[in-house]
């Protein structure tokens, strides 16, 4: 069992093994694990993707469908669970697509994550390697994204990348058998 810091951002790309990385933090806690998801299936793939995540965690995991209301998950969180939310990337998203201003989101959010009592693992994407978008809607996203993941990593006691599987400690230090 190892003790997890209060609050920790897996960060990277698509498909680097960000979400697997999470899972193992979170499992290694000992604690009962809760698992927030943002996504929302709104096609067959996607579908197809949430089904094979849920297989893949298990049965050992609660889950909570939260696409905008992190708050209202976090608040609904039993005592003395670990909470990964997966990911920041689609709550932002949802966010920016019901027209929703992502600063006063973003500091609502960092707000009850500060007054959560229990350790939270934050999944999110990093979208400022790529190339910058040819439209107005991208490009708001991609300049909302970074600036979400800039202020949740300045709060933050652990912030990992993890690329082609492989995390990195960016701030704080991994726990044994991550690092």
């Amino acid at each position: 069992m190892q003790t997890l810091p209060r609050l920790s951002l897996i960060i990277g790309g698509t498909a680097s093994g960000k979400s697997r990385i999470a899972e193992v933090l979170a499992t290694a806690s000992g604690l009962g694990r809760i698992y927030i998801a943002t996504a929302e299936a709104r096609d067959a793939e996607m579908q197809t993707k949430i089904a094979r995540h849920r297989q893949d965690r298990g049965p050992d995991w609660q889950t909570i469908e939260a696409p905008l209301d992190l708050c209202g998950a976090l608040r609904d969180a039993r005592p003395g669970s670990v909470v990964l939310v997966d990911c920041l990337t689609l709550w932002l998203s949802n966010h920016l697509l019901a027209d929703h201003d992502p600063e006063a989101e973003t500091t609502a959010l960092i707000t009850c994550l500060d007054d959560h009592a229990g350790p939270v693992v934050l999944v999110s994407n990093e979208v400022g390697n790529s190339i910058v978008p040819d439209n107005a809607l991208a490009r708001s996203f991609q300049a909302a994204q970074g600036r979400l993941n800039q202020r949740i990593a300045a709060h933050a006691d652990l912030v990992a990348t993890v690329i082609a599987g492989l995390p990195l400690a960016l701030k704080g230090t991994l726990p044994r058998g991550l690092a």
